[in-house]
């Protein structure tokens, strides 16, 4: 979501690290629903948005799916309670040839606000059930919390989209970045001034390095990348980059994850780091912790992301 550092609390408020169910509740003490998500901060209050999957887990093209429910929507003055909103964007149950319809796959959800337009876009990873439909679906609304109006999707520039994420620079200009190529290469494309379509601009920024997961966001003016490998729903290293430009040359870096099990990132995975402004700078990595044999109880991971020289860093969690 957006990548605008907000006025906000402390970096990492407390309550703030480890989650995994039945820890992390709503106000109303029900678990939360929000994975594969992002966060976007609008008029005083942060928006958490991912997928809804209280369902049943069953086989996919993953090894495991949960029928479409939709997006959940969440809102916090402080990062850490937080009030369920409903879905933003609901399962199209009748229409079996739809992109939301409860027998494909919606992942990835992230929103972002256009100035110019007044309209909160997401962009979402859809797919069928056996992911060989590798398509970007995009929706808009008037408000964060929806309900979103789903306008479509497209393989980007002509190429597969799967796992995705979106970055929105200083300057207003948004980017999809997405895996391809049956995930051997990231693409970064620019998007339109209304965030609706690409434009054609777009590079292959990663070449045959196999990434999924990935996360965008800047920093003294250098724009930072996060992901993980391709296992699936089991958890591996992370990998990182940095560049001069949204467009590279993008120099990879070592595993942001360091200290005990950061082979395997805490046994979680990436979806987003959001840039925490307050009395000190700081920078929040959310991650899944997924539970293939039930993915609806599977749990989170939120951390504070540090830096030596230029490289990200993200500490074990068993040392805060």
């Amino acid at each position: 979501m957006s990548s605008v550092s907000p006025p906000s609390p402390a970096i990492l408020p407390a309550g703030i690290s480890d989650l995994r169910p039945p820890d992390w509740k709503d106000t109303a003490g029900k678990f939360i629903q929000a994975h594969g998500a992002g966060v976007m901060f609008h008029d005083g209050l942060y928006y958490l948005c991912g997928e809804n999957k209280d369902g049943p887990t069953k086989p996919g093209g993953c090894g495991a799916r949960v029928d479409v429910i939709g997006v959940g929507c969440y809102s916090s003055p402080d990062l850490v309670h937080w009030t369920d909103r409903g879905l933003a964007l609901k399962a199209v149950a009748d229409d079996e040839g739809h992109d939301l319809h409860p027998g494909r796959v919606v992942e990835r959800p992230k929103v972002i606000f256009n100035g110019q337009t007044g309209k909160f876009v997401m962009w979402m990873h859809v797919d069928s059930w056996d992911y060989t439909a590798a398509r970007a679906g995009v929706a808009t609304s008037d408000f964060p919390t929806g309900p979103f109006e789903y306008l479509g999707s497209v393989r980007p520039n002509g190429l597969e989209s799967r796992d995705m994420t979106l970055f929105q620079d200083e300057d207003g200009k948004a980017y999809l970045i997405h895996s391809s190529d049956g995930n051997k290469t990231t693409v970064i494309a620019e998007l339109s001034d209304d965030y609706l379509r690409p434009t054609g601009r777009f590079v292959n920024a990663f070449i045959d390095r196999w990434m999924e997961a990935p996360a965008v966001f800047k920093r003294h003016g250098k724009y930072y990348f996060l992901a993980s490998g391709c296992t699936g729903w089991h958890p591996n290293a992370a990998r990182s980059a940095v560049a001069d430009s949204i467009w590279g040359p993008w120099q990879e870096l070592e595993n942001p994850a360091v200290g005990p099990e950061s082979e395997k990132t805490f046994s979680a995975q990436g979806t987003f780091v959001l840039p925490v402004a307050g009395g000190v700078e700081g920078y929040l990595f959310m991650a899944d912790r997924w539970n293939i044999q039930d993915l609806g109880t599977s749990g989170y991971l939120w951390l504070p992301l540090d830096f030596d020289g230029d490289r990200p860093v993200i500490t074990n969690p068993r040392s805060l």
